[in-house]
């Protein structure tokens, strides 16, 4: 007898965190007034999920526990899908590095894997603790329906997984900006697992 499950997990990023938008990696900053608002709306009284699933940054976990509680549901905190680091980076405004190393920047966005920011996370790093945690959570809620609630970088590495989009590309190749939902199905049978973005965007 044949065996298929079959698990939505619907990846949200975070909203603007105070401050507005800057390089942050592991910079912890909460979320702004608006950046409530964008997640907040993101979210519909007709969503269902099994439980949630969280980065441990504020600006991610604390909307994640809000709802987590209001809907009554388990909710966990993954490490591994905290931001990529960006080093010399963090804090500071895209306008700011271009006005200082522009070509530094224009590198990074183009092909992160060779251009990487000055002390931080090496790409191929980061999309390895990010495909090693979407694998386990697969596994782990299998059957499921599951709310990420994440980051920019992360769920590129994601959907690059998924997409089969190179590395060196994944950054340029897909816009997520804050409170964008992204739906995957993962579908798993005795054939193997067939992983699909099924919609993206707000």
């Amino acid at each position: 007898m044949s065996s298929h499950t079959t698990t939505f997990f619907d990846l949200i990023r975070h909203g603007e965190p105070a401050g507005g938008p800057m390089f942050r990696g592991s910079q912890d900053d909460p979320l702004s007034d608006t950046g409530w608002q964008q997640v907040n709306a993101a979210i519909t009284e007709e969503d269902r999920w099994d439980l949630v699933v969280t980065s441990p940054l504020l600006r991610c976990s604390a909307f994640a526990r809000q709802l987590a509680r209001q809907r009554q549901l388990p909710l966990y905190e993954e490490p591994q899908l905290q931001e990529i680091g960006f080093g010399d980076w963090e804090g500071r405004t895209s306008a700011d590095i271009m006005a200082h190393t522009p070509d530094a920047l224009t590198g990074f966005w183009s092909d992160p894997v060779n251009h990487p920011p000055p002390g931080g996370e090496a790409i191929a790093a980061f999309s390895k603790r990010v495909a090693d945690a979407w694998r386990h959570w697969q596994k782990e809620a299998a059957g499921k329906r599951v709310l990420m609630v994440c980051h920019g970088g992360v769920i590129r590495m994601i959907l690059a997984e998924v997409m089969g989009i190179p590395l060196h590309r994944s950054f340029a190749a897909i816009a997520v900006p804050y409170a964008c939902r992204s739906r995957i199905r993962v579908d798993e049978s005795e054939h193997g697992v067939l992983s699909c973005l099924q919609s993206h965007g707000k």
